[in-house]
């Protein structure tokens, strides 16, 4: 059916401009690179304001003038109970309509810094039916680029297999942020943990994985969370971990982010925190030369961010590392006949083009498909007998909030995540000014009908800040064929949520914010600290629009044979030749943006297989 009648509505489109007509159609293709039942309840959605439209005015949205198209809204959103859902629906309709308004605006355009340096590149449908190799690596992101570095220059003939595309800096130069940012994430970015309450969950899937996608942001793994693993779990990684850390820096080129490419967004969190005397400084972040175009979630158009694809897997491919591309893992293959036990024998690969499928004979696989896929894999290869396969899972949970000031902010015009506030870290509280090209960040304009379309027009003078809990590991993910994620919210991680909302709301109020949108459907705005304060105290952290962005855990590395899959080494228990070398090794959230911490630990666990290898 026709989402014509639903985004008219939500978005009041009158007649008067042009960008609202062509949302209908962005929004199609938005749709349908989403899962199946995200596509059916969208659907399913708009069929039932439909529905309500028709009993109430006997037309559907579509046949109504936009004046009693305002009627239906205004009907809804008086209805308290359906204020969660109509947020939900406003996020694809949200990503729709900023595209729209920055095409029609010219907001898009940022010019190219560099070429990308050579890798070696074959596509699936290109690759014979059977091959060998001394050792293949499952995925390309932080861990798998890492380990398939050492692996080559330890003089091992090493694949990378990559389900996703390769895409160029060039590549994303041409096209606007949203038509790459449903290529470059899973299901359209789609991807969620089912739970009370439910939560976004985008990851990467593309050559180098969510680097490609992520903020850019480099903090190092704090030195209380290091001492935790190492006494806690036995995880020896982290005993040298500050050596890896340097290594990963030194590989990304990361530095602290000029002042002079912040943007208002930035600026503006850095007064706040000064006004309070709250510890915030610029970021530590793989960009330099970055120019404040704000596109890092949907791949940086001018190739400053230096992330693995630019950085870690041409240093791989020179070493004579090759990639596949459009390849997708079914398997690990085991011999179960040799000697001490099974040991992986290689993998089994499908193609995404054509299903057909390939293998590749190696005797070491080292899985680095993220802390979403990796315990899948596993299941499929018959290896996911551990009981905590797949348990474990921390993600980082975040909410937003916005400022409205006075002059115009601008908050996509800068560096897309800029500032560290650190105040509140020891109580697990990490609040960064984050911004996004208009409509793609996980904050969501309130209101629906003439409402939305106020704020919509009104983006330029909002500053957002975003914050994420260290959380209790929550979570779990199940099945063997399809990425099914469990979360629910920990009763303390709640309220550390409630927390960061007062503490960010207290910033925007102190950089002299008129206003603060709480991202609260039922109290979307405050005009004071106090008021904030009174709301928060009869809020439950359910009604926040929640997302998670750094899915850890699942296949934790550690000392106790029955608590953790994998040992301190990187080994999956029970079979010998498979080695775990991504974001789910990490034994409890990172309490940071983790990526130099998957890269450390990478570094730590292939060290350990190079230096047996060169030994022999």
């Amino acid at each position: 059916m026709s989402l014509t009648g639903l985004v008219a509505a939500l978005i009041a489109d009158d007649g008067t401009t042009d960008w609202p007509r062509r949302v209908p159609d962005r929004l199609e293709t938005v749709l349908s690179t989403m899962p199946v039942g995200a596509r059916a309840g969208m659907r399913a959605a708009a069929r039932a304001v439909d529905a309500y439209a028709l009993a109430r005015t006997g037309r559907t949205l579509a046949g109504l003038t936009a004046r009693e198209r305002q009627s239906v809204v205004a009907g809804l959103t008086a209805r308290p109970a359906l204020l969660p859902l109509l947020d939900l629906l406003k996020v694809p309709v949200l990503l729709s309509a900023g595209t729209e308004r920055m095409l029609e605006e010219g907001t898009t355009r940022s010019v190219l810094t560099r070429k990308d340096p050579p890798l070696d590149l074959t596509p699936a449908s290109a690759w014979p039916a059977c091959s060998t190799a001394d050792a293949v690596v499952v995925g390309s992101g932080a861990g798998g680029a890492v380990a398939a570095r050492s692996l080559a220059r330890a003089g091992l003939d090493v694949l990378v297999l990559e389900e996703g595309s390769h895409h160029s800096t060039e590549s994303f130069g041409r096209r606007a942020p949203l038509e790459r940012f449903t290529e470059l994430y899973r299901d359209g970015g789609a991807t969620f943990a089912l739970g009370t309450p439910p939560l976004l969950l985008p990851v990467g899937r593309a050559v180098g994985g969510t680097t490609l996608v992520n903020s850019g942001t480099c903090y190092r793994t704090p030195d209380h969370v290091l001492s935790r693993w190492s006494r806690h779990f036995g995880w020896t990684a982290a005993d040298e971990f500050d050596r890896h850390l340097d290594e990963a820096e030194r590989l990304l080129r990361v530095a602290t982010q000029p002042l002079d490419v912040l943007g208002a967004n930035g600026r503006l969190a850095l007064a706040g925190a000064g006004a309070l005397g709250w510890r915030a400084a610029p970021l530590r972040r793989n960009a330099p030369g970055c120019q404040g175009s704000c596109q890092c979630v949907a791949g940086c158009p001018t190739g400053a961010k230096h992330s693995v694809q630019l950085s870690v897997l041409p240093e791989a491919c020179a070493a004579g590392a090759r990639i596949v591309t459009e390849a997708r893992v079914e398997r690990v293959l085991v011999d179960t006949d040799r000697p001490g036990g099974p040991r992986a024998a290689g993998v089994r690969v499908r193609r995404e083009q054509d299903g057909g499928a390939f293998d590749i004979l190696a005797p070491l696989v080292v899985v680095a498909a993220g802390a979403l896929q990796t315990p899948q894999l596993l299941r499929r290869s018959g290896l996911g007998g551990h009981p905590r396969l797949g348990h474990n899972l921390s993600v980082h949970p975040a909410t937003s909030v916005a400022g409205r000031f006075a002059e115009p902010v601008k908050a996509w015009q800068g560096v897309l995540q800029s500032v560290g506030v650190e105040e509140h870290h020891g109580a697990g509280i990490l609040i960064e000014a984050t911004a996004t090209p208009p409509g793609m960040g996980s904050f969501v304009l309130p209101g629906a009908g003439g409402e939305l379309r106020r704020e919509l027009e009104g983006v330029d003078r909002l500053a957002t800040l975003g914050a994420m809990i260290a959380d209790r590991p929550a979570g779990r993910v199940l099945g063997r064929r399809r990425t099914v994620v469990r979360y629910d919210l920990d009763r303390r991680d709640a309220g550390r949520l409630l927390r960061a909302v007062l503490a960010m709301g207290e910033l925007l109020f102190a950089a002299g914010a008129e206003e603060v949108l709480t991202g609260i459907p039922r109290t979307p705005r405050v005009r004071s600290l106090a008021e904030l304060r009174d709301v928060l105290a009869g809020t439950s952290a359910r009604r926040l629009h929640l997302s998670a962005y750094h899915p850890t855990g699942t296949a934790a590395a550690g000392a106790s044979p029955e608590r953790f899959p994998v040992d301190p080494q990187g080994r999956l228990r029970g079979v010998h030749g498979v080695v775990v070398a991504d974001a789910s090794v990490l034994p409890s959230c990172p309490q940071v943006n983790p990526q130099l911490s998957v890269m450390a630990a990478a570094l730590a666990i292939m060290e350990n297989h190079t230096r047996a290898i060169v030994s022999r």
